[in-house]
């Protein structure tokens, strides 16, 4: 036969030492150090204080001061939290007390039984309401004050772990607990403020934490991975080693980063308290003098990846070439730490000095040594203009075999400054170039490009012929 235990719970000690590993994937890994006052043999613990949003089946504990002294035999979380809408759903069918004012002013207590729970309780109205009052009437969606007799079981003020465990000792234990929380996570915003020429620039980086999780960390120890973790898919309550380098300016109350597994690590140097519902911005590293250069793209096939010549044209007419702004992540440039993914805003100084904003641009994930580049907006003074001026197949006795085709690009310089151009085409499958009025570069199998010098106020028009065959 077995028989029912019923043991009195004990509060365990708030946390002595937190760890916070936050991935930007919206979840972070929990550690924290506590103390255990243990009888020797089987009792109740209550761990409170956790986050709302744990991941139960991600918890774990295990003794510091006596490994091996404790088993856990059963855990339970709980989550019902007392608010005005848990109680009066609770107390369904229980004695309530109610406080209205009637229309005349007058004040009238009702008592009865609670028939239907209100879907949304705020300030005083309870839609959906229903309520038997005493004298027989049945009371829809009243407004007033409401009491009920008792607090329903079950409610908690704070979200708690429930530990049933058997200790071969009494005393003092210092555990170790594990766990992971969803409603928490980082993201970077970088800042790139150019000088007046726009040839130099200072980089800054932020990390902001956004806790959502419904638990508090005080001076925790504060760790980012940056990487795309594998997680299972599946329903979650809630919803939703190298050394460590101090590069691009970082200081010493700034992140440490250390390559972990095919992940990067980024460190707090400092202790760092996040609080529930909180967003926080922490400086991630700082750059001065960058060497940035310009690039204006002129790109009219990126959209079509696989179009084959045909009659109709395509990528042609009048268009304003891409604004690109690149740099390189690496020492030379007084940089070198790898960037996690986040949005780069750049500026530029006027005249007057005055910095205005040129556009933003989002990074991925950026190893050291490995170029960026920005999109920041579409050039104003210089214009390019693309068309077909020949199309021609070419057959085998009746069969089509592929086509001809010559392209002109004018590209029209209307600053008082000179500027370089960049114009990419692409083509797929075989063909070659056999005319081009100015040399190209080929970057690949599919894409080849011209750099067009113009200086200030001028005209250029280049122009190439295409065979293509299928």
């Amino acid at each position: 036969m077995i028989h029912a235990v019923t043991l009195a719970a004990a509060i365990a000690a708030g946390p002595t030492a937190v760890e916070l590993t936050v991935y930007n994937q919206g979840f972070a890994l929990v550690k924290e150090t506590r103390s255990f006052d243990l009888r020797s043999g089987r009792q109740l613990i209550n761990v409170e204080d956790v986050a709302e949003r744990i991941e139960p089946s991600s918890v774990a504990i295990k003794s510091l001061s006596a490994p091996g002294s404790f088993t856990v035999l059963e855990q339970n979380y709980q989550y019902d939290l007392i608010s005005v809408n848990a109680i009066l759903q609770k107390a369904v069918g229980q004695r309530i007390t109610f406080n209205r004012t009637l229309p005349n002013g007058e004040r009238e207590v009702v008592r009865g039984t609670l028939l239907s729970a209100p879907t949304n309780p705020t300030d005083g109205s309870y839609s959906g309401m229903v309520i038997r009052a005493d004298d027989g009437r049945i009371l829809l969606n009243p407004s007033g004050e409401i009491s009920v007799d008792s607090l329903p079981d079950g409610l908690i003020s704070k979200p708690t772990l429930v530990w049933d465990l058997e200790s071969n000792r009494a005393g003092s234990n210092t555990v170790e607990l594990s766990y992971l929380t969803q409603g928490i996570g980082w993201s970077c915003d970088y800042v790139l403020a150019l000088e007046k020429d726009g040839a130099m620039g200072d980089f800054k980086g932020w990390v902001r934490l956004d806790n959502q999780s419904g638990a508090n960390f005080n001076n925790a120890v504060l760790k980012l991975l940056a990487g795309d973790v594998q997680r299972a898919q599946q329903m979650r309550r809630g919803g939703m080693a190298g050394a460590p380098t101090m590069d691009a300016g970082a200081s010493k109350e700034s992140f440490a980063e250390e390559q972990f597994a095919d992940y990067h690590l980024y460190t707090l140097q400092r202790p760092a308290t996040v609080k529930n519902r909180e967003s926080k911005q922490v400086s991630l590293l700082e750059a001065f003098m960058v060497p940035v250069k310009k690039k204006l793209i002129l790109d009219p096939m990126r959209a079509y990846g696989g179009w084959r010549p045909q009659e109709g044209e395509v990528g042609t007419g009048s268009m304003k070439p891409q604004i690109r702004i690149e740099f390189k992540n690496d020492q030379a440039s007084r940089m070198g730490m790898p960037l996690p993914q986040g949005t780069v805003k750049v500026y530029q100084r006027d005249r007057s000095g005055s910095l205005q904003l040129l556009g933003e641009d989002a990074i991925g994930h950026t190893p050291k040594d490995e170029m960026i580049s920005l999109v920041v907006g579409r050039a104003f003074d210089v214009v390019g203009e693309r068309k077909r001026t020949k199309f021609e197949y070419f057959r085998d006795g009746t069969r089509i075999r592929g086509a001809n085709e010559t392209f002109e690009i004018q590209l029209r310089n209307r600053k008082e400054t000179a500027d370089t151009v960049t114009c990419i085409e692409r083509y797929w499958g075989e063909y070659k170039v056999t005319k081009n009025s100015q040399p190209y570069q080929q970057l690949d199998s599919n894409t080849f490009q011209f750099e067009v010098a113009l200086k200030p106020n001028e005209v250029k028009t280049i122009t190439f012929t295409v065979e293509s065959r299928w």
